[in-house]
């Protein structure tokens, strides 16, 4: 296992998890990496490092460069265990290294792993000589967590960029001009979706303090590295974090008889008429976190379930719990269902659709079985909503 070199003097270090599939709920079909990055100077520079269970790959990839032994400063951008966890091993093996982190990521590690490091604590604006090269941080608090923090190396013109920018792919290639840049940027959008999205107007700041810097590489912590397509993926973030929606419905739900079922490729034929992009989902068939891909950009959000013991089916508790979670902003949704006596479901949905403060179209309930001459009422009444 070796290092690949980004720059003179400056390697990709990281872990490859072929077969992660799940991401604390998010769906990850092609794998990820925890990528940790060396930089060989007077003071030789680790930055980040991987999960507890892969460390032993990057002291390998690590030691193909140097001894690790010889590992004087661990840059920490961020405290989860995706990038931490090989930490312990690491300030094992580098009896002397100084961990350079935030102060949130200083109390952030010592109660995760209740250890008495050494370390060097920075803020926005701060940097660090390690020899030829500096190194400049910028504070990032809660994209997407308290601690974050990017790293900055100026002589190379290389952003260390954390959870930003990042995708979950597992590859032997290493950027993005070496890997298909449609699955790329698939891929960078999913992760938006689902772990950054909530963070907009925190994103937007990041952007904007990058904006004066020059970058020809950046450096995420999972997935490619970029540095052909640099401008189309800032672009992307611009858009992603202002919300930008376009003519586009994203239709979910679950039906225990198909009735419901019915319903949505009713209100789909509306979309249609009025020759709106649409995707029908159904949550047994579709993880939410692909369907979270879908919502990114989607202006409309139609949701449906049956009614089951006075509730609305598990599956739809459950996308609406992690649609409210991620916060979509500036949508227009729509709650639908059929039901047998009782029907609570679908006010439950339009319930959460009015905490997400959506703008909300007049639901769709229907007792049973809807007739086709009801599918076409449905139909109408979606298109003139629209």
């Amino acid at each position: 296992m070796k290092a690949i070199k980004i720059k003179e003097n400056i390697y990709w270090v990281g872990t490859i998890d072929w077969n992660l599939r799940n991401f604390h709920g998010y769906m990850t079909q092609r794998g990820s990496t925890y990528n940790a990055y060396l930089i060989i100077d007077e003071k030789i520079t680790l930055v980040d490092t991987a999960k507890y269970y892969l460390v032993d790959e990057l002291i390998k990839r690590i030691s193909s460069v140097i001894d690790p032994s010889k590992i004087d400063y661990v840059v920490a951008n961020h405290v989860e265990m995706d990038h931490s966890g090989g930490l312990p091993r690491i300030m094992d093996i580098a009896k002397n290294a100084e961990i350079i982190t935030s102060p949130n990521g200083q109390k952030g590690l010592n109660l995760h792993y209740k250890n008495n490091w050494n370390y060097k604590i920075v803020n926005s604006g701060d940097s660090l000589n390690i020899g030829k090269y500096n190194l400049n941080f910028v504070l990032t608090p809660m994209v997407h967590w308290p601690d974050n923090m990017v790293t900055y190396l100026p002589e190379e013109k290389i952003l260390f960029s954390n959870d930003s920018f990042g995708q979950h792919i597992a590859s032997s290639e290493r950027f993005d001009d070496e890997y298909s840049f449609e699955t790329v940027m698939y891929e960078a959008k999913k992760y938006y979706a689902n772990i950054v999205m909530p963070y907009g107007t925190q994103v937007q700041k990041e952007l904007n303090d990058a904006s004066s810097l020059e970058i020809e590489i950046i450096a995420p912590s999972h997935g490619i590295i970029w540095r052909k397509h640099i401008p189309e993926i800032i672009s992307k973030y611009k858009q992603w974090s202002s919300n930008e929606s376009s003519e586009k419905a994203v239709i979910v739900y679950d039906s225990m008889w198909k009735s419901t079922e019915c319903i949505a490729y009713a209100i789909a034929s509306a979309f249609e008429n009025k020759n709106i992009s649409f995707g029908i989902y159904d949550l047994k068939s579709n993880h939410i976190s692909d369907i979270m891909t879908e919502i990114q950009d989607a202006k409309y959000i139609c949701t449906g379930s049956s009614t089951l013991n006075n509730n609305m089916l598990p599956t739809v508790a459950a996308f609406l719990t992690y649609l409210k979670g991620l916060a979509p902003k500036n949508r227009k949704a729509l709650a639908f269902g059929s039901y047998g006596w009782g029907g609570q479901s679908i006010k439950q949905i339009q319930d959460v659709f009015e905490e997400c403060k959506f703008d909300i179209m007049e639901m769709i309930r229907v007792n049973y079985i809807p007739s086709p001459e009801k599918l076409i009422e449905i139909t109408k009444q979606v298109e003139k909503a629209l």
